[in-house]
């Protein structure tokens, strides 16, 4: 399963750039890119499960791999959602699972580079390479912007 790899400068601090990332409300903001209404249920802890959704519901069963505040959080996607039921066992899941979706937060002049690594499967490659700079500059304006 090949690996696409994106990232940007974001000129905030890194624990800014981190929190906007993953909690709310700022992560609806900028995975609105991907989905719009994206959400997620469940906590960032490391050893925990997480679901990421879209408005019906639908969407992917995941756990926190691994979570260093501010530095590292590795998403390990298990399975699909679909009508409220969990898929982790289907012939089609098994293709592509596991696979990970990393964020790493390093500090950078003026800011933090944010890159993200993450397993592509299926026929989705194409999407990813066109959606993902979209969401990082989304992400981008939401850390830059005072609220």
């Amino acid at each position: 399963m090949p690996t696409l790899h994106f990232d940007i400068h974001i000129a905030a601090p890194r624990e800014h750039a981190w929190r906007s990332t993953l909690y709310s409300p700022t992560y609806e903001r900028w995975t609105a890119v991907f989905s719009e209404g994206s959400r997620y249920e469940g906590s960032w802890d490391a050893g925990t499960p997480i679901r990421f959704l879209g408005p019906n519901g639908d969407g992917m069963l995941s756990e926190i791999a691994e979570h260093r505040p501010a530095e590292f959080v590795s998403i390990r996607h298990l399975g699909m959602i679909h009508n409220g039921v969990e898929d982790t066992t289907s012939e089609a899941v098994r293709a592509w699972t596991p696979c990970h979706e990393n964020y790493t937060f390093s500090d950078e002049a003026g800011g933090t580079r944010v890159r993200v690594d993450v397993d592509v499967f299926g026929t989705c490659e194409d999407w990813m390479n066109q959606t993902w700079p979209q969401a990082l500059q989304a992400l981008k304006t939401i850390c830059e912007t005072p609220t």
